[in-house]
């Protein structure tokens, strides 16, 4: 037998804790789930034969979607990326701007401000929520920023500051209080990154629904999926209508004529995609309850471990817990790689979270604060299997 150091013993006390809610076998990060009407409507659309951007499941998408967010319109695109993109441009980002977003997330959330030609501007995160810290971000803003009239400008760029995306991190609400405050003290547009956290709620409201526009990802390891997709949330009509113009390439309303008023994008999401979507909202508070309950079984599993501890939802909020994250402490930090190989070698899929966009190739140059609590996380977050069906009856 190997013989294990004892100060890293935990490792092994690690495995059998998860394996004692996740059972036996190969376990994956993350997979979509597809046991109620999935078949039948993607069936439906095939006979129908309208599988691309037209039919009747695209619009009923938006409208049970809309329903479902407590949001008043809901525009399917393609992806959570195009979604974001759209969102910012119509919150005024411009060629040129800066966009404020965490710099612990997701490469989309800066990716989406560099398809506007505009700049991400990192700052950093929360213990609590792991998302954008208000605190932090007004501190930041205090020392980086002029008021010119009335709008935000970095003293060191001479860029105008136009947005701030905060993103609720792996389904855990940000401080939208906090950040609102700020945004108005700033002049900033919100535009809220809710790619994971479709069924978490902010003090009983949905998140994505704070800002001027908020937007959602359907990827495959999605809460649900539709394949591929997201979504844009407003409760802003003309935002809503000129969201659906652009992803639909900007054309005109017309029974043969193509005329398109501005050089919009084919992002609209497909009808087939869409099919799939709906029969995912129909099961979707189920999920988020399995996903629950399965944050309730790790922490009761993982409870007296002095190395580590899992991450739970942020007071007066309601995580769907779409990833469930553990973070390493005391004795536990500095061993998050040989932790990563140990779950991953005994067949329990986990993995880090993303490397900090200031250390990304592309994102090097770009304006930041001082990151002092993205860069604890950076190195002390693993995410662990977080599939509803762990749970019996998902």
């Amino acid at each position: 037998m190997i013989q294990v150091e004892p100060k890293t013993k935990w490792f092994e006390k690690t495995v059998q804790a998860i394996r004692s809610v996740t059972g036996p076998g190969k376990i994956a990060l993350h997979q979509p789930e597809f046991c109620g009407n999935e078949w039948a409507y993607v069936k439906e659309c095939l006979d129908s034969t309208f599988v691309s951007s037209v039919g009747e499941f695209v619009d009923r998408f938006e409208r049970e979607l809309a329903v479902y967010t407590g949001a008043k319109h809901a525009v399917a695109v393609v992806n959570g990326t195009a979604a974001l993109q759209v969102a910012l441009l119509l919150a005024g980002v411009e060629p040129g701007d800066e966009v404020l977003v965490p710099a612990l997330t997701f490469v989309a959330t800066a990716n989406a401000v560099h398809h506007c030609h505009a700049n991400p501007h990192f700052v950093d995160s929360s213990e609590q929520t792991l998302g954008l810290d208000p605190d932090a971000l007004r501190a930041w803003l205090e020392s980086t920023v002029e008021m010119i009239h009335g709008k935000a400008r970095n003293r060191q760029t001479g860029c105008r500051i136009q947005a701030v995306v905060p993103m609720h991190t792996f389904g855990h609400p940000c401080d939208m209080d906090g950040i609102l405050r700020v945004a108005k003290e700033y002049n900033l547009s919100v535009v809220e990154d809710a790619a994971e956290s479709l069924g978490s709620l902010y003090q009983g409201k949905h998140t994505g629904t704070f800002g001027q526009l908020g937007t959602l990802s359907f990827n495959g390891n999605k809460t649900i999926t539709t394949g591929g997709g997201g979504a844009i949330l407003t409760n802003d009509p003309e935002l809503a209508r000129k969201a659906k113009h652009l992803s639909t390439t900007a054309k005109l309303a017309h029974r043969w004529e193509f005329v398109h008023d501005e050089a919009g994008f084919n992002y609209r999401m497909p009808n087939l995609n869409a099919a799939l979507g709906c029969a995912q909202l129909e099961r979707l508070p189920g999920f988020v309850s399995k996903k629950r309950e399965l944050a309730d079984r790790y922490g009761k599993a993982l409870a007296g471990f002095d190395q580590l501890e899992l991450v739970r939802e942020p007071f007066e909020c309601q995580s769907n817990y779409w990833l469930q994250t553990i973070r390493l402490k005391g004795d536990g930090v500095g061993h998050r790689d040989s932790l990563l190989s140990v779950l991953n070698d005994a067949g329990l899929m986990a993995r880090p979270v993303w490397r900090l966009m200031p250390r990304l190739e592309p994102y090097r140059q770009c304006p930041r604060a001082p990151l002092p609590v993205a860069e604890n996380l950076e190195e002390t977050l693993v995410n662990i299997p977080s599939s509803p069906c762990l749970v019996a009856g998902a």
